[in-house]
């Protein structure tokens, strides 16, 4: 299981990733699309790198925005894997 970190750590971390905010025990970030077809692409962008890394974020589509939201759930918590996943959807557009 992988390793909670501590709130320096997080602190560390999410200020070198743009547009994440920690919120509570979650890393989150809600991107805005043209429209509803741009940000499903989206959506479906993200199940590869997901799988890969065996860490699936909990996603919400409304309309043009997508929220996305990573927390190691077996963990209860933010760890490595959260901010790794988010470097590389920040990649994605």
């Amino acid at each position: 299981m992988a390793q909670l970190l501590t709130e320096a750590e997080i602190q560390s971390r999410v200020n070198l990733l743009s547009g994440w905010t920690v919120e509570g025990s979650k890393l989150q970030i809600t991107r805005k699309f043209k429209d509803f077809i741009q940000a499903i692409e989206f959506v479906n962008k993200l199940v590869e790198p997901s799988e890969s890394a065996g860490h699936h974020p909990d996603i919400e589509v409304s309309y043009n925005k997508v929220k996305i939201t990573l927390t190691t759930h077996d963990a209860g918590g933010l760890t490595q894997n959260d901010f790794n996943l988010a470097e590389v959807i920040s990649q994605i557009s």
